[in-house]
């Protein structure tokens, strides 16, 4: 097969409806509407989730939950992924982001305490919990806020 063998499959590619030109068209007129009613119309229809009157689903279905518009969401940094570093780095976002780390910053950069760590670094991101603050101290290192 070359390039100019190419072809849509049969039956694939149809001609659009041309409607309202004429009798002769078979969809002259009335433009294969019929006559009158909603479906007639123009914009005429029932809408997207409509069912005859019946309480539609989305209706039926309780409310549930809350959410907070003032939640923060942090990209997360294990202590254990912070072992790749050499000793004396200084971590900043930056270079997580550059080392693949973390790919979206959304709210800031928050360290979690899993795993171990033996290099003495200073990282410098907007959170830590405790227990990494702490793993990173005893480490000989220290955990800076920005």
């Amino acid at each position: 097969m070359r390039l100019h063998d190419l072809q849509p499959a049969p039956g694939s590619q149809t001609r659009a409806k041309r409607l309202g030109r004429g009798i002769g068209s078979g969809l002259g007129k009335t433009s294969g509407k019929g006559h009158k009613g909603a479906k007639a119309r123009s914009g005429g229809g029932k809408a997207p989730g409509f069912e005859g009157g019946q309480m539609p689903l989305t209706r039926r279905i309780p409310k549930s939950g809350f959410k907070n518009p003032f939640r923060k969401e942090y990209a997360i940094v294990n202590v254990s992924a912070l072992e790749q570093f050499e000793n004396g780095t200084t971590v900043t976002i930056d270079l997580l982001r550059a080392c693949g780390l973390v790919n979206a910053v959304k709210d800031g950069v928050k360290v979690l305490g899993n795993g171990d760590l033996t290099r003495k670094l200073t990282v410098q991101v907007n959170r830590f919990t405790g227990s990494a603050k702490e793993k990173i101290e005893k480490a000989g290192g220290k955990a800076e806020e920005v």
